[in-house]
């Protein structure tokens, strides 16, 4: 979750939607994102809306979390009303797994009590390889939980270090056997390449490293170096190097070549899966369906409505405490900046961009693109921009070719 939030109006106190938001809640499906704040050591490349016990201050304590967070899920229950159950639940952070496995039960059973939740329901939480333990695990998979996405991140010590990730590499192989003998029905890996100073073998390392867990899962992260983290200054000091666009395409290459050979293959630009094993939320995301977030910063989308809470714990809890929504801006989105964001999205899943969300001149770009091979041309024979493993490496011009 982002640590920087847009502007926006204002959003009202009791959390209302317009009733234009609310006529189809979940046609296109429902999910739930809960963001647990909480990190034991904040990492140098991270910009996310993240806090140390050091950071929070007194007055906010994480045993409140899951009592505070679970008043947000009955406002969301309030404010939907009667609606499909929730198909996708996802918990990040941070790191979830700082929570005890009771506290992520008890915010999925409010899900549950208060929203719904399907029979069938993907239910993942991210966890530090070195935040987890048999029994813990085991824990979550009582609870209901199907999924887990580990932060593996590299499988080389010296590029860990630059990242600021304190886990050991024989933890992550430990970690996935401790999942897979709780039950687990998938596992996810996630990775970044193009930190400073990690060559193409050490990022072909970390890859066979990660298939030799066989994950069912795995995302593959260009490092970005954000502004205001402890990475971007050493990258302005001259400490350490900028990532070089060559060599990220490089090992996006060898990433996809080796992940493709072992059986997972791409479903979008930046994410490789088994037949069957895709995350499901993410493509709640990126189709533009529905989905609250519950947490400190969250985002929510429902029925072209975006919204944002409050980032501080103290300044979110504190709006829920007093009964009120811990939302602090809202955007209602024209039909124009929804299909805008169709397209920025769609193209780059593996399923394509329908041609019919572009308009004429987008048409014709698209066709263009096709011609230069960074779309495939079957797929937009039938009416679908499907991109090439070299569009995949444009994505971005291509998305600015076709929204002229």
């Amino acid at each position: 979750m982002p640590s920087t939030l847009p502007d926006g109006e204002p959003a009202p106190d009791d959390g209302s939607l317009p009733a234009s938001a609310l006529a189809d809640v979940g046609a296109s499906g429902l999910g739930v994102y809960l963001h647990v704040p909480f990190c034991a050591v904040r990492c140098g490349y991270c910009d996310f809306n993240t806090y140390t016990a050091e950071e929070l201050g007194p007055g906010v304590s994480r045993r409140d979390f899951a009592a505070t967070a679970a008043r947000e899920i009955a406002l969301a229950a309030r404010v939907l009303g009667p609606t499909r159950p929730v198909e996708t639940v996802f918990v990040g952070g941070g790191t979830p797994t700082l929570l005890t496995p009771a506290e992520l039960g008890s915010l999925l059973e409010a899900v549950r009590e208060e929203v719904g939740l399907a029979d069938d329901a993907e239910v993942t939480t991210e966890a530090n390889p070195d935040s987890v333990t048999p029994e813990s695990l085991a824990g979550l998979r009582e609870a209901g939980f199907t999924r887990l996405s580990f932060g593996m991140q590299s499988d080389v010590r010296h590029v860990l270090r630059v990242l600021d990730r304190t886990h050991d590499p024989l933890r992550v192989p430990q970690a996935v056997a401790w999942a897979r003998e709780a039950g687990f029905e998938q596992v996810s890996l996630d990775l970044i390449y193009g930190t400073p100073g990690e060559s193409l073998d050490d990022w072909g390392r970390s890859l066979d490293a990660a298939l030799a867990c066989e994950p069912d899962h795995l995302s593959a992260y260009a490092l970005i170096v954000e502004d205001g983290t402890a990475l971007a200054r050493r990258v302005r000091r001259g400490e350490l190097p900028a990532p070089d666009d060559d060599d990220l395409a490089d090992k996006y290459l060898l990433a996809d070549e080796r992940l493709t050979a072992a059986g997972l293959s791409w479903y979008e630009v930046s994410n490789w899966a088994r037949p069957g094993a895709e995350c499901r939320h993410n493509l709640l995301y990126w189709t533009g369906a529905d989905w609250w977030g519950v947490g400190p910063g969250a985002h929510s989308h429902v029925g072209g409505v975006r919204w944002w809470n409050r980032k501080h714990p103290a300044a979110y809890a504190q709006r829920l405490d007093a009964g009120l929504s811990p939302a602090q801006g809202r955007e209602v989105l024209a039909d124009e900046d929804r299909r805008v964001e169709r397209v920025l999205l769609e193209v780059r899943l593996r399923q394509g961009l329908p041609a019919a969300a572009l308009d004429d001149a987008g048409r014709r770009a698209a066709a263009e693109v096709v011609a230069e091979e960074l779309a495939e041309p079957g797929p937009w024979s039938d009416g679908r921009l499907v991109l090439t493993r070299r569009g995949r490496l444009l994505a971005d011009a291509v998305v600015r070719r076709v929204l002229p």
